[in-house]
């Protein structure tokens, strides 16, 4: 029987490494002895291989345009939301300046209203609702019984007569200005001291303006400007609260009497600040005639 002889060769790595090396080494010799030129392979990556690098290049050089575009864009979008937000924040800014200056305005002409009737005492107070309607003939506002504020104490605003409380709580009052129909004030004209009524009139309450009746103008003195005050014999309103401007006159069908309308001083469509005068008229008695 014969022996079959196994050759087992076992190579380790590191003399792989080596044999492979020779190779290569020898085959760069080789190819150098050989005299074989490698313009070829130049001339074949020149055609080849660098045109597609210099179309990876202008890829490149692209995207990073794009890139670039997309950036400022974005970065024009930020600034445009932080100048929209600057925008908002100084408007908010000058709208609360205008309101402030609105408010000093507001407590300016209370001021000089307080001034002007200076030998009443008084009690600042805010308007905080009204009647439906566009005229503020009845409104509420924010101060009460706790105040000192009573029944019947009169209320001015924009240098002219507003109305009179009529209801009183704890922390609230109820006003019916001059405008509303069912108001009846006794004035005078300053020039003459002439009496005569005024009173709320529904046809004139759209213009802001009073009708006035029962005049007594004999010698024919009363003309257009002509001011109305709250007159020494009124019950309920304390004497020369000025009520406003003669606005036109005419005679009535007695010829002794005359009849026309008052311009007030008091702007009826927007009241938010008044003044309540803290007294009662000296001797008043609970009428119905003037209220």
């Amino acid at each position: 029987m014969k022996k079959k002889f196994k050759i087992h060769i076992k190579i380790k790595s590191k003399h792989t490494l080596v044999i492979m090396t020779f190779l290569c080494v020898s085959l760069i010799v080789a190819v150098f002895a050989s005299g074989i030129t490698t313009a070829p392979l130049r001339d074949f990556a020149g055609m080849v291989v660098v045109p597609f690098e210099n179309s990876i290049n202008e890829i490149g050089k692209g995207l990073t345009k794009v890139k670039k575009s997309f950036q400022s864009k974005q970065d024009l979008i930020d600034e445009n939301e932080k100048l929209q937000q600057q925008i908002a924040d100084l408007t908010e800014q000058n709208n609360a300046l205008i309101l402030d200056q609105a408010d000093l305005e507001s407590l300016r002409e209370l001021y000089e209203l307080d001034q002007e009737y200076a030998d009443y005492p008084k009690i600042a107070a805010q308007v905080i609702s009204k009647d439906p309607g566009n005229w503020y003939n009845v409104f509420v506002i924010n101060k009460g019984s706790k105040d000192g504020i009573q029944k019947d104490m009169n209320v001015i605003a924009d240098r002219g007569l507003v109305g009179i409380v009529t209801e009183v709580g704890a922390h609230w009052a109820s006003v019916r200005s001059i405008i509303d129909d069912s108001s009846n004030v006794s004035g005078q004209t300053v020039s003459t001291s002439d009496t005569c009524v005024v009173q709320g009139d529904l046809e004139l309450i759209d213009e802001g303006k009073l009708r006035f009746s029962q005049l007594y103008d004999e010698e024919d003195k009363i003309k257009e400007g002509e001011r109305i005050v709250t007159s020494n014999i009124s019950e309920k309103f304390v004497k020369g609260l000025f009520i406003g401007y003669v606005g036109d006159v005419e005679m009535d069908s007695n010829n002794l009497t005359k009849t026309g309308t008052i311009v007030s001083p008091v702007d009826f469509a927007h009241l938010e600040n008044v003044l309540v005068i803290t007294t009662l008229k000296e001797g008043q008695e609970e009428t119905q005639d003037e209220e």
